[in-house]
């Protein structure tokens, strides 16, 4: 009985639609474009959060990181402190190699300085290439994924040799379809010769990943990375069983005898967790799904009004069919459910046209610009009960009130 209740209700749903087009279709316009502002923001929301996690995703969580600069204020401070950050100086190649000799907990120590230049092969160029100069440990404590070639030899490494890795904008610019391997570029005016390519990472909120790098080796990179750069860090892998507070506590201490700064003395350095940027990435999540749910609910308030206006309208102009019901012996219940399976099947028609609207936008997004829109399938779920939802909501009244309607009296309306 109740499987018949429900399909007469849904047939009624239909016959709303049908009979009082225009009403419907602006009523059932709140809640589509409800829908549609509130999965498609938490959508969009759901990408920048893959985007940005993947981002660091070849940053190990015991791995640590020395530099100039911090990502938030230090020591208890409540303001960025900036004009003090700025008297610090950056990390250096012999930093590392005086920090490695006091470190009991480390695995693997590297060093990386950055910069940019033209790189250049033949007629083809491209400008503003990162320049990435590398110590061999860093690929121990970075996951690089190379799917062309080779790393360097620890010997390349210490001897200077002229070899770089590429990404892939810098390989489709200067060799289009063409293998780079074995093959001499030049990278700010100086010769290398590509022995790898790193696997295509695509545009994120944090730039192209390695895709515009030209990793090198250090010591012959040196002449290529300005003296007072403070692109440079120190990285620290810390060996298995260690945990992050451990390894965080002996490496301030090292450097701070490293840089012989006295006991209570201001530290000029920052040494930063994976754990921070995974702090700081959902900061910025939290305060964007708050703004989506605010401006969802917004809109979603505005569609629940519009339903349950149709649903009174609807309740008016059924009254005489609705005191026959009775006088047939239909009960309280069953033109409650009727009615509010009505409200629902209303808001659920217009649910599924507004997911239908975020699946197209994210699609024709994807493909327009290099950005990984995605929708997962826990949003369209999540928009269909919003849906029932509003449904029950915005229709529990208008039921109550035809449930309630004498039959006589609905009757003598006609």
């Amino acid at each position: 009985m109740i499987l018949n209740i429900l399909r007469e209700s849904f047939l009624f749903a239909l016959q709303a639609l049908s009979t009082n087009r225009l009403r419907t279709v602006l009523s059932l316009l709140g809640v589509t474009i409800g829908i549609f502002s509130i999965i498609f923001v938490l959508s969009v929301v759901d990408s920048m959060e893959a985007e940005m996690k993947s981002s660091f995703d070849t940053i190990g969580s015991d791995v640590l990181f020395i530099q100039k600069w911090p990502f938030g204020p230090e020591d208890g401070a409540e303001d960025y402190e900036w004009w003090k950050y700025m008297r610090r100086r950056p990390p250096a190649l012999r930093d590392m190699t005086n920090l490695q000799e006091r470190l009991t907990y480390a695995d693997a120590l590297a060093f990386e300085a950055g910069s940019s230049g033209t790189a250049a092969f033949q007629n083809n160029t491209l400008a503003d290439a990162g320049i990435v100069a590398v110590t061999h440990d860093y690929r121990s404590t970075i996951a690089l994924d190379i799917v062309e070639g080779r790393y360097f030899t620890p010997a390349e490494c210490e001897t200077g040799k002229n070899f770089a890795i590429i990404g892939q904008v810098v390989k489709q610019q200067l060799f289009g379809m063409d293998s780079p391997l074995g093959k001499e570029m030049k990278i700010a005016g100086l010769k290398v010769v590509v022995i790898g390519v790193f696997a295509k990472e695509g545009t994120s909120l944090f730039g192209d990943g390695f895709d515009r790098a030209v990793m090198m080796p250090f010591q012959f990179a040196t002449r290529l990375i300005p003296p007072q750069s403070e692109d440079t860090k120190i990285l620290i892998k810390a060996k298995q069983g260690i945990t992050n507070n451990q390894l965080r506590d002996e490496v301030i201490g090292a450097f701070r005898e490293v840089r012989r700064i006295k006991p209570g003395g201001d530290k000029d350095f920052s040494v930063i967790e994976s754990s921070m940027i995974n702090e700081i990435v959902d900061s910025i999540i939290s305060v964007f799904n708050i703004v989506g749910m605010v401006i969802g609910i917004f809109a979603i308030l505005v569609g629940a009004f519009s339903i349950a206006n149709i649903m009174f309208v609807s309740v008016t102009e059924r009254t005489p069919l609705i005191g026959i019901q009775k006088s047939l012996g239909a009960k309280n219940y069953f033109i409650l459910i009727q009615y509010l399976f009505e409200s629902i099947s209303l808001c659920v028609i217009g649910g599924a046209v507004g997911l239908l609207m975020v699946w197209l936008v994210v699609m024709g997004l994807s493909s327009l610009i290099d950005f990984n829109f995605i929708l997962p399938v826990s949003r369209i779920a999540g928009g269909l009960i919003i849906s029932v939802t509003v449904g029950v909501v915005a229709g529990v009244v208008p039921a109550i009130k035809a449930s309630r309607l004498n039959p006589v009296e609905a009757m003598r309306s006609v």
